[in-house]
């Protein structure tokens, strides 16, 4: 399928670019993206957490009344759940919430993402483009250029290679994100609400898929 190039003023430049059907006209499969999210989320989770149970705390193992006779129920020591400050029952533990996938189905799932966007009309080609200096408002320009409400709408722009001055324009704006085409996965392109690929980075998607 031929998609028209954008240059870095929104206007049309008189050339286009084939995106490649077994990439980007692929029919979506629900499933295996519902998979590489999850594994990606899932994957950002430290793990860490953790509570004392009542034989990690610091404090005296002495039984704190006699057994009987007292009228009220039975105690042992002050470390016991019952009492403030006690020990946790069955508290969280660190653990690794990895979950691996292969690397088959984390292709599906990159193209399958892709070809949902070029299906909701929500990809945009722009040709190759970098910035003299880091300027915030040059990236809004652009932004404005391509018809991209940078207040109310989630972007996603993929370069070809790190582009230094493009990514530090664009790190005080909340709703955008510029990443190579070598790390985009498939949570961040169904988070975008509209994906913008710069010209070089296609050859390069295609490549990985």
């Amino acid at each position: 399928m031929l998609v028209e190039v954008l240059n870095i003023n929104g206007e049309h430049t008189g050339r286009s670019v084939e995106l490649p059907e077994d990439v980007f006209g692929i029919v979506p499969n629900e499933h295996v993206v519902y998979l590489s999210v999850k594994a990606y989320l899932a994957n950002q989770r430290q793990g860490t957490h953790k509570s004392k149970e009542r034989s990690e705390i610091s404090g005296s193992t002495r039984k704190l009344k006699r057994q009987k006779g007292t009228g009220g129920a039975r105690a042992g020591d002050i470390n016991s759940p019952l009492f403030p400050g006690g020990g946790r029952v069955f508290g969280p533990k660190p653990r690794n919430y990895e979950i691996r996938l292969d690397k088959k189905i984390k292709r599906l799932a990159r193209k399958s993402a892709l070809a949902d966007k070029v299906k909701s009309g929500d990809l945009i080609v722009v040709e190759d483009f970098s910035f003299s200096a880091p300027k915030t408002k040059d990236y809004l320009k652009f932004l404005k250029a391509i018809n991209v409400d940078a207040e109310k709408t989630k972007s996603l722009v993929v370069t070809a290679d790190y582009e230094k001055e493009v990514y530090l324009s664009s790190r005080n704006i909340q709703k955008t994100l510029v990443m190579r085409s070598q790390d985009l996965n498939t949570y961040q392109i169904l988070r975008a609400s509209k994906l913008i690929l710069s010209e070089g980075s296609i050859a390069k998607l295609v490549e990985n898929l």
